[in-house]
């Protein structure tokens, strides 16, 4: 049985203009790495959002905080600092791991987290609360991407959803034939395009491992790919240490990823929606699919950090990045399903929610969107200790070693 025991939650000091109004909570969830830490629970504020304290330090993945200057015409930033009189700062980061550490470190208000990063950020005491009523945009986001596992806890929601994708198998349409339907070609061991095979370079590829076993053993019993006991994490990490061989690159960088498509160094493996793109805009002859067995996926969340003194302009970003008309600008931009429903009326690409499937519940039921594995089980097994996000991260350092 997990431990149950009550932490009390953070309250923004007296300079902050914003009203607290902090409720005591409970969970019985356990972090990462442990099985009886739980996370602060509770709204996180009541009234309403004041004025702005002047500036908002932004970290976020790249693209999802644009201001012009990448390219005139992508730019819903300046509206937002011209209505709020909030200045934006922003720093951009490459992986889920660099966004924690970032975020431990202070001096950032909010963040856009994607599963895998968190939990570790909600349990780690590192963000706070929100209070969705705070945030009108909100009433207008998928119901499928609220309360989730990755986003809430005890009912209690960390943060407002911004967009999904799934984790595709791009290939290369002149050199794969025929073409692919699932992912065994990237996992055989007599895959016939050894070495040219990619693979993403995160610890929390080993849940693509399991996805695939889940699907092709299903006498392991794997029922959810981040909730992994000692038989099942060994059994991920086997195939993971067979496809090793096969992988002529592993990326983090998705620049790279398309140009090692472009000089044909690798011919197929994982990839993002926007790669895909990309990479065809540049004349590769790709094509990206979402494999038989499913695929593991990413569904990212604006949380707010836990000692911001921006908590206004916190706010007022949130309802912003979420707001039907950014948040379709984001998603055309970025290349991802936006979560706002009302977005899908308002994108360049009149196809672009039926091609990213944005509101076709089917295609994202075996999408599994990254979390952060618990030593408690995410499937809801009692009966055995499942593997934490930290043993995963050791044991992908030992294999990419």
């Amino acid at each position: 049985m997990k431990t149950r025991r009550l932490l009390k939650v953070a309250t923004v000091g007296a300079s902050v203009a914003l009203l607290a109004a902090a409720c005591g909570g409970s969970s019985d969830s356990a972090s990462p790495g442990s099985s009886s830490s739980a996370a602060p629970g509770g709204a996180a504020f009541a009234g309403p959002v004041g004025a702005g304290e002047g500036q908002l330090n932004i970290l976020a993945w790249p693209g999802y905080v644009e201001n012009g200057s990448t390219d005139p015409k992508v730019d819903w930033v300046t509206d937002f600092e011209k209505d709020t009189g909030c200045k934006v700062n922003f720093k951009s980061f490459g992986t889920s791991d660099e966004a924690v550490k970032l975020m431990q470190g202070g001096g950032w208000d909010v963040v856009s987290a994607s599963g895998d990063a968190s939990l570790r950020l909600i349990y780690g005491d590192t963000v706070q609360p929100v209070n969705t009523d705070l945030v009108p945009s909100y009433a207008d986001i998928f119901p499928d991407l609220k309360m989730q596992q990755f986003n809430s806890v005890d009912g209690v929601a960390y943060g407002i959803p911004h967009g999904r994708g799934a984790n595709l198998l791009m290939y290369n349409t002149n050199e794969v034939k025929p073409a692919p339907d699932s992912w065994a070609i990237t996992w055989d061991p007599d895959s016939k395009y050894k070495g040219k095979i990619t693979a993403y370079d995160s610890p929390i590829f080993i849940a693509d491992a399991a996805t695939y076993l889940m699907a092709t053993k299903p006498e392991l019993g794997i029922k959810y790919p981040y909730a992994l006991d000692q038989a099942q994490f060994d059994a991920a990490i086997a195939l993971l240490t067979q496809q090793k061989e096969l992988v002529g690159e592993y990326w983090s960088d998705y620049l790279k990823s398309v140009q090692a498509f472009k000089t044909g160094s690798i011919v197929a493996g994982t990839t993002w929606q926007v790669i895909a793109n990309l990479a065809q805009s540049e004349g590769v002859k790709v094509d990206a699919i979402k494999p038989k067995e499913g695929s593991t996926g990413w569904s990212d969340t604006w949380m707010v950090a836990k000692d911001t003194p921006n908590i206004n302009c916190a706010y007022k970003w949130l309802d912003h990045i979420a707001s039907p008309k950014t948040n379709a600008a984001v998603a055309e931009w970025f290349g991802e399903a936006p979560s706002n429903a009302k977005a899908c009326d308002l994108t360049a690409d009149k196809n672009f929610c039926t091609t990213y499937h944005a509101g076709d519940t089917e295609y994202w039921k075996d999408v599994y969107y990254w979390n952060t594995p618990t030593t408690a089980c995410l499937d809801g097994r009692t009966d055995v200790t499942c593997i934490p996000y930290s043993q995963w991260s050791t044991a992908w350092s030992a294999l990419r070693s």
